[in-house]
């Protein structure tokens, strides 16, 4: 990120990293799967033929409960029976309709799908058999402006297991700290073109982070259903998680003018500088030989740009996370990473099932509990995309980017050879060391092995060899400074100038020879 602010400091007012949207999710974990559902009713001492009469019980004293509290508030229940209209907007004009502008706003109804439980025979024993299924029932919206989480809602789910939603953002959080420390600024939107103090709005950010966030959602939950640890299995408080985060880096430009200038040439990496193989990787989608799509593949490929009246986005995804950057308001740069399946991210922490046992690298929970890590994660995301749109701006001139690398170097006072950036097997090296699914957690030996190789009947002393050959030329590329290896890991990152580099390269190669000329060479 310094790289890329370096770069435009003249154009750049400053720097904002921080949440954009959060959704949480409550969860009683004794309610939420079979088993534990099974052994709460037999708890109870409720059979399961009398499953459904409980449980429609169970969810009529929580319409009761909501609907009593809603008149003591004095806030009309609007049912919305189309899902295309925007819940927020409605709940806005009908806040401001009532005059509500503080506290609780609005509460909407709507039948929704939903995970939840029924009754059914199993073909195969003929027994029936409680089981989780989608299905659909009443949720109630709560819409909040919160003193200290701004502008939120909670989703309830009225039927068994009582799943909860809470979104806040945290672009709102911060506008309402900074107007009560007397902060001046200027928000468009849920993004600030202007702040009179930086440094201390990148601290109210922060301190976002360390928040006791289930003791601030359970509040809000308490808050939106007074009576909800008195319903059956809501003994304790839920356990929150992060279910989707959006963590945004917003560079904020001085100018309309001087971002306008640069956003095509941004672009323009993402447009031309990827192939139909390279889109795929990034995407997180299997690629033959040569970089043709899988046979198996029957979808589309493409990079995902769009033009909207308000600027214009490119995003990437692998999986369900992604990063994406566009402009906003016209003079701010955002670059987002989004995280909704943490699975395939690290966090060194200790079992769950032992809180003082020993730590290690272990996959990353949704519970609030690895917020920190996740954040941690998604900054570091923001900042090599940054750093990669830097390096497609370099003022630096291909010859002058592979100069050093098409040299003879040394490591560890051993020579090496220079890349051969013509070559199919160098380029393609480059290109695999610099796949987006590999910017948010680097690449191991075996990654790039995959990437390179088909395993398919290759046996144990064939992957020996392969193992051994991606050591040298990842000992190569370390040589000439385009890796760099992660402290107390088995991986690696594309350094700045490889990204620059890579990126270089992969627009060079993609072009053709009529658009390297010059107006006066064609002439």
């Amino acid at each position: 990120m310094a790289t890329f602010v370096d770069r435009f400091s003249d154009s750049i007012h400053g720097v904002l990293s921080g949440f954009d949207r959060i959704r949480f999710r409550g969860t009683q974990r004794l309610l939420a799967s079979v088993r534990g559902m099974t052994a709460f009713l037999a708890f109870h001492s409720v059979r399961l033929t009398e499953f459904k009469p409980y449980v429609t019980a169970v969810t009529d004293q929580i319409r009761r409960q909501v609907e009593a509290q809603a008149q003591r508030a004095g806030v009309a229940i609007a049912y919305v029976n189309d899902s295309s209209l925007s819940k927020e907007e409605l709940a806005a004009d009908l806040a401001k309709r009532s005059g509500r502008m503080t506290e609780l706003r609005a509460i909407l109804s709507a039948v929704e799908p939903c995970r939840t439980f029924f009754m059914r025979k199993n073909p195969a024993t003929g027994f029936i058999e409680l089981q989780n299924r989608p299905g659909k029932c009443l949720h109630y919206y709560h819409y909040w402006h919160d003193a200290k989480l701004g502008p939120c809602h909670v989703r309830l789910q009225t039927w068994f297991p009582f799943n909860t939603f809470v979104c806040v953002n945290g672009r709102e959080m911060l506008a309402g700290e900074l107007t009560r420390q007397r902060i001046a600024f200027r928000q468009r939107d849920n993004c600030f073109t202007w702040v009179g103090d930086l440094e201390r709005a990148q601290h109210l950010l922060d301190e976002q982070v360390k928040l006791d966030w289930s003791a601030e959602l359970t509040r809000l939950l308490t808050a939106s259903h007074p009576g909800w640890s008195t319903w059956p299995g809501m003994d304790r408080p839920p356990y929150w998680s992060a279910d989707q985060t959006e963590w945004a880096t917003d560079v904020l430009f001085r100018s309309r003018a001087q971002l306008s200038r640069l956003m095509p040439s941004l672009i323009q990496h993402a447009l031309v500088g990827l192939g139909c193989g390279d889109v795929m990787r990034f995407l997180g989608r299997p690629v033959a030989a040569g970089g043709r799509p899988h046979p198996n593949f029957t979808g589309e490929v493409g990079t995902d740009y769009v033009k909207r009246p308000e600027g214009a986005r490119v995003a990437f995804r692998v999986n369900r996370n992604g990063v994406k950057f566009y402009d906003k308001q016209g003079s701010v740069f955002r670059v987002e990473t989004t995280i909704t399946d943490a699975r395939n991210i690290k966090s060194y922490r200790p079992k769950e099932s032992e809180p003082d046992g020993a730590k290690a690298w272990r996959p990353m929970k949704k519970g609030v509990s690895d917020l920190p890590r996740r954040t941690q994660v998604s900054q570091r995301s923001n900042e090599r995309c940054l750093a990669a749109l830097a390096a497609v701006a370099t003022e630096q001139t291909v010859g002058e980017l592979t100069a050093k690398v098409c040299e003879r170097t040394q490591w560890k006072g051993r020579p090496v050879r220079a890349l051969n950036l013509l070559a199919a097997d160098d380029l393609r090296l480059l290109r695999t060391v610099g796949r987006g699914e590999f910017v948010l957690t680097g690449f191991r030996n075996r990654d790039v092995r995959a990437a390179l190789f088909d395993s398919a009947g290759a046996d144990a002393a064939e992957l020996r060899r392969r193992s051994t050959q991606v050591t040298r030329q990842l000992r190569l590329l370390r040589a000439h400074g385009v890796i760099q290896k992660v402290a107390q890991t088995h991986r690696y990152q594309v350094t700045a100038h490889g990204r620059e580099l890579i990126a270089a390269l992969t627009i060079t190669h993609a072009a053709q020879p009529k658009t390297l000329q010059s107006p006066a060479t064609a002439a």
